[in-house]
Formats: C-alpha cells, sequence, structure tokens
C-alpha cells in the first residue's frame, strides 16, 4: 500500500521519530527528526505531566531550574547528586524532595529513542520552513508506542507551530499586507482520542487549537476509530465530518453530537456498507449525503499520485515523452 510520500514524492516531506523501523519498512527519502533536552521547555513538561506523573511542586521546581540554568536545565538536573541538589536547594530555596522527585521522573526521557542530550540542528525549525513553502509534512513515530513518546514529540512539535502561527497571523491582522498572511495549515492526528481525551485535552496543545486556532489559520483534522474517546467539547468544534460505519452507540453518539436531525441519521448511518460507502454531514455539503469510496488501488495510484520518474524504467519514460510530445503537437 502506497503512502503519500510514495504518491507525492515532491510534494511531501517525511519526518521519523523511529529511523529503524521506518527503514525495516522499506520507505525511502525519510528524514530523521531528533529532540533533545536543551529544546525542552517548562511549558513542554507541563503538556506531559500527567504521563510523567509530575505534582504542581515539581512544575514549581522545574521553573527555578530553568531561571537558573536557562536551556541547559534538564542537561543539569540530571546530572545533579544529591549534594548538589541539597546545596541548590539551600542557595535557591528550592524542595529537595521534589527536585529529586523531578529527577527521577525525568531520567524516563532517556528511554525515548528521539530523544539527545544536545543537540545543535533544530529539526522543528526546519519543519516550519517547509510548511512555509507550502510542503506537506509527515511526522512518523515509527515502533514506539507508549504515551509519554507520543505526547511529548506531538506536543513539543505543536506548540511550536502554534506559537508560530499565532506570531504570523498577528503580524497580518496588523499589516493587513498580503505577504505576510500565512500558509493556511491543516494538522492531522491520527488515534486522536490519545490527545483529545476528556481527561487531558485541557493540558494538550490540540485542546488549544480545537478550541481557538481557526483564527490564526489553523485547523485540525481528526482521525479516529473510537470517536466516543474524543472529548465532546472538541467533537462541537469539529465543523465537517465523515464517517464509515460504526456499531458502537457510544461512537454514533459521539458523531451527532451539535448535529440537528442526527437521531434520523443514526438508521442512514447503520445501512451504510462497511468498505464502500460513507456518511459526510457539516459545513462542507448544504444536506448530510452519502458517498461512494474509491479502492485504494493501483487505478488510484495512477489518477491521483504524481510519477516519481527517478524509479521509472526508460521503456515507461519514453512513452509518456511521446504522449507528452503528441499532446502540444510535435
Amino acid at each position: 500500500v502506497k503512502g503519500l510520500k510514495q504518491l507525492f514524492p515532491e510534494r511531501v516531506e517525511l519526518w521519523t521519530l523511529d529511523p529503524e523501523a521506518t527503514k525495516r519498512r522499506g520507505v525511502r527519502d525519510a528524514r530523521e527528526l531528533y529532540l533533545s533536552y536543551n529544546q525542552i521547555e517548562v511549558e513542554d513538561i507541563g503538556l506531559v505531566q500527567r504521563e510523567l506523573n509530575l505534582s504542581e511542586a515539581s512544575i514549581d521546581s522545574a521553573n527555578i531550574l530553568r531561571s537558573e540554568f536557562g536551556k541547559s536545565w534538564i542537561a543539569q538536573l540530571l546530572e545533579m547528586t544529591n549534594e548538589d541538589i541539597q546545596t541548590f536547594c539551600d542557595e535557591k530555596r528550592g524542595h529537595k524532595g521534589s527536585i529529586m522527585s523531578l529527577q527521577r521522573k525525568l531520567l524516563r526521557l532517556d528511554n525515548l529513542k528521539y530523544m539527545q542530550t544536545k543537540n545543535t540542528n533544530n529539526y522543528i525549525e526546519e519543519i516550519l520552513e517547509s510548511l512555509d513553502a507550502g510542503k506537506h509534512v509527515i511526522i512518523e513515530f515509527g515502533s514506539q508506542s507508549n504515551m509519554l513518546s507520543y505526547m511529548l514529540a506531538a506536543n513539543m512539535i505543536t506548540r511550536r507551530i502554534h506559537n508560530s502561527y499565532v506570531r504570523k497571523a498577528d503580524k497580518f491582522l496588523s499589516s493587513k499586507n498580503p505577504s505576510d498572511r500565512p500558509q493556511p495549515l491543516v494538522i492531522t492526528i491520527e488515534e486522536a482520542h490519545r490527545f483529545l481525551d476528556p481527561a487531558i485535552v485541557r493540558s494538550t496543545i490540540f485542546g488549544t487549537i480545537a478550541r481557538e486556532m481557526r483564527k490564526y489559520f489553523v485547523t485540525l483534522l481528526v482521525v479516529d476509530q473510537r470517536p466516543s474517546g474524543i472529548d465532546a467539547e472538541v467533537m462541537s468544534q469539529i465543523g465537517t465530518r465523515i464517517t464509515a460505519l460504526l456499531n458502537d452507540d457510544k461512537d454514533i453518539d459521539s458523531i451527532f453530537t451539535g448535529v440537528s436531525g442526527g437521531h434520523s441519521l443514526r438508521s442512514v448511518l447503520a445501512k451504510l456498507d462497511s468498505k464502500q460507502q460513507a456518511l459526510v454531514l457539516g459545513h462542507a455539503v448544504p444536506m448530510p449525503v452519502v458517498i461512494q469510496t474509491r479502492a485504494y488501488d493501483q487505478t488510484f495510484y495512477q489518477e491521483i499520485g504524481d510519477t516519481d520518474w527517478r524509479y521509472v524504467s526508460d521503456e515507461e519514460l519514453y512513452e509518456a515523452a511521446q504522449v507528452a510530445l503528441d499532446d502540444i503537437g510535435f
């Protein structure tokens, strides 16, 4: 099965947080993405407070360390001995137990494949430059399945995109100069309930984007097989919904949250062909409509995708060239 990178090689950039897993799948041209301790801000740690089981006192200690050590606060903390921590607390009025707890829990970051102690390359800035240039960017997590790995990387990257777009939108709104208008952006989240669960949505950047970012030229595309796991307030903000057949009553109720006439549409949803049809409703269509989905096959690849001429045989290349010449009358 071809992915977007294979279908649109010149328009899509693929970044991977797990290069080994990506190579095992035979994916070419994936760029490696690493994050480092010196890039992590206290706000990033706050977004994974639940995954790291951190108390508010630990977050306060992180702020004290950040004020003292700057960007190297995590690296400095992880190298501190108990005596160093005691000395620091005596001088800076920190709480020893809280700082030791923070140190112990941040040691889990060492287990993340994409985390480095220090990194001179700002890969997130490169991703932002690609987005500004109109490129489509895919970030692949590979075989990393724990929530801390997902949440830290996703929140770090997305929080910086959020900050960048807020600045750009504010600049455009003040200057009214068309050249300052930000490139409109859609952030797609697969397995969205991981990031938009009611218990954590208030503490993730995705909840913020769902509620307010359309005015900053950013919107969310939420992909999930369990829509009932997504916060109801976020679901109510989703303007257009495309749903295939659902069997779980909670998922069905979630899909029709805030939709007038949702009760009558349940019977339509129940009759959908499980592999060939989908129901579209919301802002994009004047009324709910059932659509026939296309087969994701070789015919689809040829009609929708861009040809990567680097990997085409000479015979196919000459044939395509002749067709092009015929089209323009040569």
